[in-house]
């Protein structure tokens, strides 16, 4: 498949693009900084910054894809303006695919939105780092607006509350709006098992317009 990958270089996004290539798909990544990316004859470095103001811009990168996966971290966690920039940049994003005939959209979610009790979500829990909380509002700010979606086939990945470095295990369980926590009441992934999970959604879509989750 023709993929394009937005934020490629990120902590997940390089999971993601190396899971992508090991399946043979061809993707093009589009980055602050292409020249950090890898070497790949299935890779197509591409620059971009998205500040939320060029919609053509996306439209232009992921016209002819069957699928965008969109990792996108507008500066990083200390970025005092990382909730309205975040924001804007998938509202970027979304405009971007509308012009471009509308190839399926992944989104790289937070864990924050997902519920730990009916109605009670993960973020609005006593304890929430504050460092998380700006980046967490936005992706569920995201996620609302996606559910008002009628143009876009899109699906919103969160991942479990902890998304470490780790193994590619391939073995996992897939849930939707509640946080997924183990016997010992922890819920965690790696990051090389998300990216599987994720080319297994793009490979062979089961959420589409919905979210879902993954966690052991």
């Amino acid at each position: 498949m023709n993929i394009v990958l937005i934020g490629a270089t990120g902590y997940v996004g390089r999971a993601v693009l190396e899971e992508a290539l090991n399946r043979g798909h061809r993707v093009t990544a589009v980055a602050r900084n292409p020249a950090a990316l890898p070497e790949h004859a299935g890779l197509t470095p591409k620059a971009a910054v998205l500040d939320g103001r060029d919609p053509t811009q996306v439209a232009d990168l992921v016209r002819g894809s069957q699928a965008v996966i969109a990792s996108f971290n507008a500066g990083g966690w200390k970025n005092p303006n990382l909730q309205a920039e975040t924001v804007a940049g998938y509202a970027q994003i979304v405009a971007g695919l509308k012009q471009a005939a509308g190839p399926r959209l992944l989104v790289v979610g937070g864990a924050g939105s997902l519920e730990v009790a009916p109605g009670q979500q993960l973020l609005d829990q006593p304890g929430f780092p504050d460092e998380y909380r700006g980046g967490a509002e936005a992706m569920r700010s995201v996620l609302d607006s996606l559910r008002e979606e009628r143009e876009l086939d899109w699906s919103f990945f969160s991942p479990a509350a902890h998304l470490i470095p780790g193994q590619r295990t391939g073995r996992f369980r897939i849930g939707g709006e509640q946080l997924l926590v183990d016997e010992s009441g922890e819920s965690k992934i790696s990051v090389q098992d998300y990216a599987v999970a994720l080319i297994d959604e793009v490979e062979q879509p089961a959420h589409s317009r919905a979210r879902f989750t993954a966690a052991y």
